[in-house]
């Protein structure tokens, strides 16, 4: 019942039903692509498990039509990051930032092109789109890699420094802080390479992938994704 209720408690928020629809979506695309390419019996049993992977995806997409003013607030909320003591890290974010809210106009003209509101060429615009996840997904395994070397430095501090109980907790801390970096990490370089899938042929490993690859990958980093906010919720609740 527990399990259940905060189910349901997640599913009442936005994020927490996105990562619901991406997990399911990349999980049915992995098994729909292994039963289409090794199951020859199953297939049929696949490519209706694709095609519902693909509907999942499309309303993912639709959804986020109206992500642009929430994404457009935060942009503003962190500007050129005057908080932010790391030049690197604000230099960065503030770069992520505005590749992620150009992502977004740009996606919605695509999906408009591709539904017949607008007459332009799609295929650009999806291009260009994913371009932009690509470049956002890029800085942030470059910021990951930068914190976990930062933190990784602050704790070879010599073992007699965390002698007090304070100090040992900020240990605790610093070490919580790098598996969260690592995590995330892992989860951008698992989307990232399906994004460099997506682009058109000729770029990298560009149209590559089998389906069952890219619903690995994509859930791997859905189910990272999850992981990482059950642990932001359980430690939200355990502060008194």
């Amino acid at each position: 019942m527990v399990a259940l209720s905060d189910l349901a408690s997640a599913l009442e928020s936005y994020r927490g039903r996105d990562r619901l629809i991406r997990t399911l979506g990349y999980c049915c695309q992995l098994v729909g692509g292994v039963l289409v390419e090794q199951c020859p019996a199953r297939s049929e049993v696949g490519t209706r498990l694709l095609a519902l992977s693909s509907q999942l995806s499309h309303c993912r997409m639709v959804l986020r039509l109206f992500d642009d003013a929430a994404m457009f607030v935060y942009t503003k909320q962190y500007g050129l990051g005057a908080e932010e003591e790391d030049v690197f890290v604000r230099c960065v974010s503030i770069l992520s930032n505005l590749a992620d809210q150009l992502y977004y106009p740009c996606e919605h003209v695509a999906w408009a092109a591709d539904a017949k509101i607008l007459h332009v060429d799609s295929a650009r615009w999806w291009t260009l789109s994913t371009t932009l996840w690509g470049v956002s997904l890029l800085l942030g395994v470059a910021r990951s890699l930068w914190m976990v070397l930062k933190l990784r430095h602050r704790l070879r501090k010599p073992p007699e420094a965390f002698t007090s109980r304070l100090t040992r907790g900020k240990r605790r801390t610093v070490e919580t802080q790098i598996c969260s970096e690592v995590l995330t990490l892992l989860s951008n370089l698992a989307d990232l390479a399906n994004a460099v899938h997506w682009l058109p042929p000729g770029v990298l490993w560009a149209g590559r992938f089998p389906q069952w690859l890219v619903g690995l990958l994509g859930t791997l980093s859905s189910l990272l994704s999850v992981y990482q906010a059950v642990q932001a919720g359980g430690q939200a609740n355990a502060t008194p």
